[in-house]
């Protein structure tokens, strides 16, 4: 049994990785904790669960083997080398390990960053394009939900060289994916029948999505622009990506089920993906179509399980040598 531990286990990403990993049958949720609930049993968020102990305010990691990260950004960051010190593997949730340049993370999170030194040595935790990285490392920063489901559109399009000209990133998220901490704008009587843009001059997954796109597309990050949307709905992500055709739509079809051949998670589709659809999944659904000379790449996942814990847990399993799917078989849930 692999012993892990949770660090800001309450919130919507640390409370979804707690049910995964409740359910994992190699690992031990030795530790929780939580500073709203510290001291408190762990059944006071858990209810439901089979889970005996007390919500702690810091994790020990020389007694876990495993610590997930569920912190905000920069929260973690400055605990992270002492956690590797101590032993532990580090799968951090946030943004402080993602960007390969501590200037890119000056400029979009507006501080220094508190770790640069294991900047080099954090796998980008998106098991599609680095499982080799991904299960050496003692760091993992798993992706953001926007960044995942818009990597995974647009990934094989561009290893292939076939992202052409402008990327048009149309996304829209589920309400969860602001966490949980309440705030005007996630308030009920302002998102309620109700959908907005924000974040028009840039939002903070636009340089993790260029990052790996330029990976892909040898060095070179092809133009990208992104607008979210908040959408009045509990969770779920839907990207639609546009960018000029080059070639023919079964061309590029064929390429993107070639890229996807053997992935347990990611589903290319004949027809665009709904959110329900992969709703309390890991799956990443795609389908790729075209308008005229303009490529539709449409994808859905769920952006607490495949754009956060579920994708945690995935790459846990890449690191500690289980069934990439272990934990994550859960049956989809309609409607």
């Amino acid at each position: 049994m692999v012993k892990a531990a949770v660090a800001g286990a309450t919130g919507y990403a640390g409370m979804t990785l707690v049910h995964l990993l409740s359910r994992h049958p190699g690992v031990e949720l030795a530790q929780l904790t939580s500073r709203s609930y510290a001291g408190r049993p762990y059944t006071a968020a858990f209810p439901l669960l089979d889970l005996e102990g007390t919500f702690s305010e810091e994790p020990d990691p020389e007694q876990v083997d495993v610590l997930f990260s569920c912190l905000p950004h920069n929260a973690g960051a400055g605990r992270a080398a002492g956690w590797l010190a101590a032993g532990a593997r580090v799968v951090d949730m946030s943004a402080d390990f993602r960007l390969n340049d501590p200037e890119l993370y000056v400029t979009w999170y507006r501080q220094e960053h508190p770790a640069p030194h294991l900047l080099a040595e954090a796998a980008f935790g998106l098991p599609e394009l680095h499982a080799g990285e991904i299960k050496d490392a003692r760091l993992v920063a798993v992706p953001g939900c926007y960044s995942t489901a818009a990597i995974l559109a647009l990934a094989p399009a561009a290893s292939a060289g076939l992202l052409g000209s402008d990327v048009v990133v149309d996304g829209k998220s589920g309400v969860s994916g602001a966490g949980r901490s309440p705030g005007l704008g996630t308030h009920f009587s302002e998102v309620d029948e109700s959908v907005n843009a924000y974040a028009l001059a840039g939002h903070r997954h636009l340089p993790e999505l260029q990052q790996e796109l330029a990976a892909l597309n040898g060095g070179d990050p092809p133009r990208v622009t992104f607008v979210p949307h908040l959408v009045p709905m509990v969770r779920g992500i839907l990207q639609t990506c546009y960018f000029d055709l080059i070639g023919s739509l079964a061309d590029l079809q064929e390429v993107y089920r070639e890229f996807y051949s053997g992935q347990p998670f990611t589903r290319v589709l004949d027809q665009p993906p709904a959110t329900k659809l992969v709703s309390h999944t890991n799956y990443c659904c795609v389908n790729v179509s075209a308008q005229g000379p303009k490529a539709v790449v449409t994808c859905a996942i769920d952006n607490l399980v495949k754009g956060a814990s579920g994708q945690g847990v995935e790459c846990f399993n890449l690191a500690f040598g289980f069934d990439r799917t272990e934990g994550l078989r859960a049956p989809l849930q309609w409607p």
